[in-house]
């Protein structure tokens, strides 16, 4: 039939138990004909684990030996795969990045990829194997170090996979049954997507939704990988789960296809800041220099009285991720100690939660806004734009 991705997360092949689980799944798929390359994350919570070993031992410590021993947990879970399906009578085998290779950057802990060739799998396959097992999140440097891929590696190791063996899909099994218009432990009215854009994924997965990682559906749009997200823990068909796939599979996009919120998100605001060319350059460039993610940014006219100040001044306000906020204030007032700013006072306010509305179709929506019909007294907040 063709080839196909499977990757496994942590929570799926956390025990020898979830682990078999898998496996079957895998079988079912070879028995339909598949040639099939398996992607695997260490068990859940090994990960963690062996980060907490090496920063115990060095919390300065050497990147590229960071890179040896968190990797280990995947290789782990890929030879007791391997194990498993050869039990079950599938020819497999497992595939740490070194062997593939997948060759990769040398920037250790967040490594890129530069190319999968396919040779060497391709000749099992040939030889009558029927899965590679693959441990995800590492690679190979130009030096022949191990490599790291940082946060969603193995998600973003099976697209690349996919996208390298030119897959019919992936499948991101996960403890999820798949994409939904909002998170369903908040609100019951939320719904599962049976099919989703890579943009609108793209924008779920960079403004708080967990599911797929950002990296992973970029990697996925560009190559055109159409993406299934489904369960581990049901028994699944060719219909289960979310399919992210081309804006020209959906026959017509919904206005708003999702919601997504953050709460790992603080607001910081310079007040009466001066009011001048190239103010905003002078107070971001130190952000940047510093390693501060800045999302959002309003400037406004600043609530203390101008009579205080000779020029015109406004209000800077700007979000960042809560564990970067004392980065932040340290790059802005060294920036005012060394005059390259000026302000009255630096307010942080970490009690927020950052709202988003997705949806391609907004685009070619006629009408900016609408009202709920739901009364004010049933607690709705309209969306009036």
């Amino acid at each position: 039939m063709g080839r196909l991705v499977m990757k496994f997360g942590g929570t799926s092949v956390a025990d020898l138990d979830r682990i078999r689980n898998a496996a079957e799944k895998v079988k079912r798929e070879v028995d339909r004909g598949y040639d099939v390359a398996v992607v695997v994350s260490a068990m859940s919570g090994k990960t963690n684990e062996l980060v907490g070993w090496v920063r115990s031992i060095s919390p300065l410590y050497d990147a590229r030996e960071y890179d040896a021993v968190v990797s280990s947990g995947e290789n782990v879970t890929a030879g007791l795969m391997a194990l498993t399906l050869q039990e079950m009578d599938v020819p497999a085998r497992s595939w740490q990045g070194w062997q593939v290779p997948i060759n990769t950057t040398d920037q250790h802990g967040s490594a890129r990829f530069v190319s999968i060739p396919r040779a060497n799998i391709d000749q099992k396959f040939a030889e009558g194997f029927k899965v590679a097992v693959v441990a995800g999140f590492q690679g190979l440097s130009p030096e022949g170090r191990i490599t790291t891929l940082g946060r969603g590696g193995s998600d973003t190791t099976a697209v690349a996979f996919a996208a390298a063996f030119d897959a019919e899909r992936c499948d991101i099994y996960t403890d999820v049954d798949g994409v939904y218009t909002t998170d369903p432990r908040i609100t019951s009215r939320a719904r599962k997507l049976p099919r989703i854009a890579f943009e609108e994924m793209l924008e779920l997965a960079s403004l708080g939704a967990k599911v797929l990682q950002t990296r992973s559906v970029e990697l996925a749009m560009r190559y055109k990988v159409r993406l299934r997200v489904l369960s581990s823990f049901e028994d699944t068909d060719e219909t289960s789960g979310t399919l992210v796939c081309d804006e020209d599979e959906i026959m017509e996009s919904k206005v708003v296809s999702g919601v997504a919120y953050s709460r790992d998100e603080a607001k910081i605001t310079l007040v009466t800041v001066e009011d001048r060319p190239g103010i905003s350059a002078a107070i971001f460039q130190p952000l940047a220099d510093a390693g501060v993610n800045v999302d959002m940014i309003v400037q406004n006219i600043s609530e203390k009285d101008y009579e205080d100040h000779p020029g015109s001044v406004t209000d800077m306000t700007f979000s960042c991720p809560i564990n970067q906020v004392e980065r932040a204030k340290k790059a802005m007032e060294d920036a005012r100690a060394s005059g390259v700013i000026a302000y009255d006072e630096l307010v942080v306010d970490d009690d927020v939660a950052k709202v988003s509305v997705i949806g391609s179709g907004m685009r070619s929506h006629s009408t900016p806004g609408a009202t709920s019909s739901a009364p004010p007294e049933a607690g709705k907040v309209s969306p009036r734009g």
